[in-house]
């Protein structure tokens, strides 16, 4: 028993990191796999390469945060988040763009290295969200209650989106959501905070939209609202549905496109809904038990853009079939319910925010991105924890769980 405990106090929840290097080493192998075509393709061939370098980075760092006392954590939350903010900064004026992204600023170089400085500002947030909102003595009662963590979640999503980078930005929001909810903000107040989304959403549909503005009034009314509240979420989901237009004339066409596609991708089968067919054939014709690993013909003929990143997952659909791509759902399934475990036996509320946060971002990044695979979600450009090809958000995602590792260490107990 004792050298289980003395785990513990080392690891915090020997299990969750088991898993998580589990899911690095399974996705070095696909990425190997994606990499293996018929014809040449250096970059994608060489990729594994770099991503184990990139993992044996990334568990380095993982063993010295867990050497840091938990208090540190929360010492270091506004350093770091102004560090981020100013390298999101920095990115806009000497960023650059890789591969399809070659249109944004997402990347700085540091020397020889390539970094995308959102990807630790994330994680820099979540630690800011946690420290704000950790010291709050009771729930909110009011959307005024709620300016700090928008302000801090404003300003890098921000930024992000001013790379543009629409598929970062939304772990941002999912961040929000997480911790606004382990904070015990009551979930009325939460969807009065997003309906303005909803609306732009809607007000493309004039009587879907009044249909929902109507819906809306009765809510706030039965919600019992504040006078200025009511005012405020009404005003804002009126002005949502206002700027809709000019905003999507404002888009770049690839980011219109995108959109549409989502709804047909046969509109543009060869340009803009490429990538959505061909990941859909990629997962439907790996069948039960998949063509085997490297043997995907859509993957070896190149046929699925971006298989080394982005669509990985198809990579898995196709070579491991839905046996395969249901166990690698499963396997995250399993490292969400770790997290949210650790949050709720989490000795004070920075720790359990924190922690949470952590799990909305990852659950963001997985939905998104296996939801863009399967064609239920835009393509947004966002990458599958653990799997898909990037130094620098396997280094961001080890950092998060030897963020939450030392948190659980602190709890004595799994």
């Amino acid at each position: 028993m004792s050298v289980i405990r003395r785990i513990r106090g080392a690891f915090g929840d020997p299990a969750l990191v088991i898993a998580v290097i589990g899911m690095a080493l399974f996705g070095v192998a696909m990425i190997y796999s994606a990499g293996q075509v018929d014809v040449a393709n250096a970059v994608s061939a060489r990729a594994w390469r770099m991503q184990l370098v990139w993992l044996g980075l990334s568990l380095v760092a993982l063993l010295i945060l867990l050497r840091l006392e938990a208090r540190w954590l929360e010492w270091i939350a506004p350093p770091a988040y102004i560090l981020g903010i100013a390298a999101l900064l920095a990115t806009l004026v000497i960023g650059t763009g890789v591969g399809t992204a070659a249109g944004t600023k997402s990347w700085i170089y540091v020397g020889p290295i390539r970094v995308q400085p959102s990807q630790f500002a994330n994680v820099a947030t979540i630690l800011m969200l946690g420290r704000v909102m950790g010291g709050w003595r009771e729930s909110p009662v009011s959307l005024s209650e709620l300016w700090k963590p928008l302000v801090i979640v404003a300003i890098p999503m921000l930024l992000v989106l001013r790379q543009p980078d629409l598929g970062t930005a939304m772990v941002f929001g999912g961040v929000l959501l997480a911790t606004l909810y382990w904070a015990g903000t009551p979930l009325g107040m939460m969807f009065m905070l997003v309906s303005p989304l909803a609306g732009l959403l809607i007000s493309f549909r004039v009587g879907l939209f009044a249909f929902y503005m109507v819906g809306l009034l009765v809510f706030v009314y039965i919600y019992r609202a504040k006078l200025w509240e009511s005012v405020l979420v009404v005003g804002g989901n009126l002005a949502a549905g206002t700027i809709a237009i000019p905003l999507w004339n404002s888009l770049e066409d690839y980011q219109r496109n995108r959109f549409l596609v989502f709804l047909d991708p046969y509109i543009d089968p060869r340009g803009a809904g490429y990538q959505h067919i061909q990941s859909r054939i990629a997962i439907g014709s790996g069948g039960l038990l998949g063509k085997g690993f490297t043997e995907g013909s859509q993957k070896r003929l190149a046929f699925l853009p971006e298989q080394h990143t982005d669509f990985i997952f198809a990579v898995i659909g196709e070579e491991l079939g839905f046996i395969g791509a249901g166990a690698v759902v499963i396997l995250y399934a399993f490292i969400l319910w770790r997290l949210a475990k650790l949050a709720e036996r989490a000795p004070d509320p920075f720790a359990g925010i924190v922690v949470f946060g952590i799990f909305g971002a990852w659950l963001t990044h997985i939905l998104v991105n296996v939801g863009m695979n399967v064609g239920v979600m835009p393509i947004t450009g966002i990458p599958l924890p653990f799997i898909s090809y990037g130094g620098s958000f396997l280094l961001a995602t080890f950092l998060a769980l030897g963020i939450v590792q030392r948190l659980a260490a602190e709890q004595g107990r799994i």
